[in-house]
């Protein structure tokens, strides 16, 4: 399917052009322009799906069951091209690409089928008590309610999955709030055919054509302008610490302060305990090697550092991680700016006193190797900076003298959205006092297994206590992710015909 991006917005169903222009810059193929956002688009956008939210929200489930369909059918229907677009602007493998579009529909069908049921609704009815003393009670219903409008800001790392129509969008869409998203500028092309098929699917549906905006990459102040336009109720992310904390103080200060549902980043802990690492400490090492690498390393569930006591066994481990490590041919990474970072955090390692080479490797302009360094449990508890994520196939052994020092260690820790523990039935002891600790650090734990699969699932957590996430009761991954774009209304003495519809039965 030959396709080639126009470059516009799309703003409540209309192509909009505009008098700046920003270039693409591709892994591979040609670059294209694009209109670059502003703030008078932010507004026209959010004004708009302002507008259609009454209607909108009024949805049935099952209406709205269905437009999500037809988004993933049109998606599917352009998939060919998607992945074109995809392969050229990030650099990923076709392969990559197309698990990708097929995780991103397959959430979306099952979003669907999760409001067909009307899981998300929560819906709760106290009948009333005429006769109760001293006095009456009235009947009183419950249900989860749509917020508005939402603003979703495209990731760098997902251009199908955490973008334009990812988990954010069709979480919110699935709630019944329209989305205004802006896209990430990696990956314009891709998000602009994804627009396209939403596009396609609004008006197949018959859906208010304000349900649905994007707004290309432009200045900062398009993304200030999204998050404290006053139509916006709620905003979803998925980036840097840095950006995610300026927006989150935005939304905070906002006269009418809004929730920011940010991930913003992780390590991603291992732990390895002893009877494991006797038992298998190269199994362990190269399947971590693999994880460190998966996606040039640019998940944020990449599980960066592993913990393990000191011994024969740690150097089993780590051995067997150098070595699957050096098979690892350089990578192409998203954007020039990432490799640029994880070309700065490599160095930095180089740099450090606290830190010793494993494996180190150069690597220059938007291709990466993977590197592998060492410390030791005081040496990491010194140096907080140790502890800061490194976006890229970097991973770094932390050495503790004892299991004792190893708690420590995993008290030391901040918010994660994952955390690992690598166990035999020998270790239970150990593995009962370490799993409080990380429970109350982490959103997802594992045992005997890597990080960088999450799946789609009603069970699936992704998030975490802050800096992994902005809002430690909620995840972007998951049927519960819907939750975030609902709120509870309780109905008291209603009349059976003013009740919303999914409050009726």
């Amino acid at each position: 399917m030959s396709w080639t991006p126009s470059g516009r917005h799309l703003i409540a169903g209309e192509w909009i052009a505009g008098t700046m222009t920003f270039r693409s810059e591709p892994a591979h193929g040609p670059a294209h322009d694009f209109a670059v956002g502003t703030t008078e688009l932010v507004d026209r956008a959010c004004r708009a799906a302002e507008a259609a939210f009454t209607a909108f929200s009024a949805k049935t489930c099952e209406q709205r069951a269905i437009f999500l369909e037809i988004i993933a059918e049109e998606i599917d229907r352009r998939g060919e091209a998607v992945t074109l677009i995809g392969t050229e602007e990030t650099g990923l493998p076709e392969g990559r690409l197309n698990g990708e579009r097929a995780r991103t529909t397959g959430q979306l069908k099952l979003f669907a089928e999760h409001i067909r049921k009307g899981a998300h609704l929560d819906a709760r009815i106290d009948a009333a008590q005429p006769d109760r003393q001293p006095a009456p009670r009235p009947e009183i219903r419950l249900v989860q309610r749509p917020i508005g409008p939402v603003a979703v800001f495209g990731a760098s790392n997902f251009p199908l999955a955490f973008s334009t129509a990812g988990g954010d969008t069709a979480a919110a869409l699935a709630a019944g709030c329209p989305v205004v998203v802006k896209g990430h500028s990696a990956h314009p092309g891709t998000g602009e055919i994804i627009a396209e098929a939403i596009a396609a699917a609004v008006e197949r549906t018959g859906m208010p054509a304000g349900v649905f905006s994007l707004i290309q990459g432009g200045r900062r102040d398009v993304g200030t302008g999204l998050v404290t336009h006053p139509a916006i109720k709620a905003v979803g992310f998925t980036g840097s610490l840095a950006g995610g904390r300026a927006l989150f103080d935005l939304c905070a200060q906002r006269p009418e302060p809004i929730p920011f549902f940010g991930e913003l980043g992780s390590v991603n802990p291992m732990f390895l305990l002893p009877a494991a690492t006797a038992a298998r400490a190269e199994t362990i090492g190269s399947g971590w090697a693999g994880s460190l690498t998966l996606g040039a390393g640019q998940f944020c569930t990449k599980p960066g550092i592993a913990v393990v006591v000191d011994g024969p066994e740690a150097d089993r481990f780590t051995g067997a991680a150098k070595s699957a490590l050096e098979k690892v041919a350089p990578q192409t990474m998203l954007t020039q700016g990432i490799a640029a970072a994880y070309h700065d955090g490599v160095e930095r390692m180089r740099a450090s006193n606290a830190v010793a080479p494993v494996l180190s490797v150069e690597s220059a302009g938007r291709d990466a190797a993977p590197n592998l360094f060492e410390t030791n449990g005081s040496a990491w508890l010194a140096d907080h900076s140790l502890s800061e994520e490194v976006f890229g196939s970097l991973g770094l052994v932390v050495r503790v003298g004892s299991p004792e020092e190893m708690l420590t260690l995993a008290e030391s820790f901040q918010g994660q959205l994952t955390a690992t523990i690598h166990m035999d039935d020998a270790d239970l002891g150990l593995a009962r006092d370490l799993l409080p600790i990380l429970e109350r650090r982490a959103g997802r734990l594992l045992v005997n297994g890597f990080p960088t699969g999450v799946e789609v699932v009603d069970s699936m957590v992704h998030g975490g206590p802050y800096p992994a996430s902005t809002n430690f009761g909620a995840t972007s991954v998951g049927t519960m992710s819907i939750r975030r774009f609902l709120r509870p209304v309780a109905y008291q003495n209603f009349p059976a015909g003013l009740l919303p519809q999914d409050l009726r039965n």
